[in-house]
């Protein structure tokens, strides 16, 4: 299974052989559902929080008689039927949203949607992007480049999340040139997880042989028997 490697000027100039333990996994929707539904959990805040009626300042005196009144009854007006009082059934902080995640369940989910973006035509390889400093015009000139010869014409047009840029290491200028745009994301091979692949709509793979070698370190050390 190969791929085409394009250079930053969006010219053919070669081609990358794709290990099928990362490209060449079946689509499993409810895998792939889980995982994200569990990093998702794991990565929540768990800030919101209401107090309940023990917790409210007031109350201890019973704010009128219980009969002849004609008003209805009340013990305290820390209910939460009262205005100030307690809140009923409300967020707590003590709620725990952590889901635990077995790391080859991690892996094959990360494979599993690598795979989707290859068969669906969403992903490229790219050799040669080289920053001594950022530059977000350079990096314009790249992305118009390569719009224009892999075919992906909306990869310069795209508003929002358009492409997660996958480096074998960490390569800052690079990065904070595309940052500059805010719909693209540079960040390391051994960095990457599914929520970030299915948030971009394209996946570059930047010094493609490196990065992909990454990716199949990354999916072999935790699936291997």
């Amino acid at each position: 299974m190969n791929a085409k490697i394009y250079s930053p000027e969006g010219t053919e100039q070669g081609s990358i052989a794709l290990p099928e333990s990362v490209f060449a996994v079946a689509w499993n929707a409810d895998l792939v559902h889980g995982v994200v539904v569990a990093m998702q959990g794991n990565a929540r805040a768990n800030t919101a929080h209401t107090k309940d009626r023990s917790e409210v300042a007031g109350g201890g005196k019973k704010p009128w008689k219980q009969k002849g009144t004609g008003r209805a009854r009340h013990g305290s007006n820390r209910s939460p039927i009262w205005a100030g009082g307690g809140v009923a059934h409300g967020p707590r902080n003590e709620r725990v949203y952590t889901v635990k995640l077995n790391k080859k369940v991690r892996a094959k989910a990360l494979a599993t949607v690598l795979s989707k973006k290859w068969a669906d035509g969403e992903m490229m390889f790219v050799d040669g992007i080289t920053f001594a400093e950022p530059k977000t015009a350079m990096a314009k000139t790249i992305i118009k480049a390569l719009a224009t010869g892999t075919g992906f014409a909306d990869l310069a047009t795209k508003r929002k999340n358009t492409a997660l840029i996958i480096l074998p290491e960490r390569h800052e200028a690079i990065e904070k040139s595309f940052r500059n745009f805010g719909n693209f994301e540079g960040t390391q091979a051994k960095d990457i997880n599914l929520v970030d692949v299915l948030t971009y709509k394209y996946v570059v793979v930047a010094d493609s042989n490196a990065a992909v070698a990454i990716l199949e370190t990354r999916v072999a050390s935790v699936t291997k028997a």
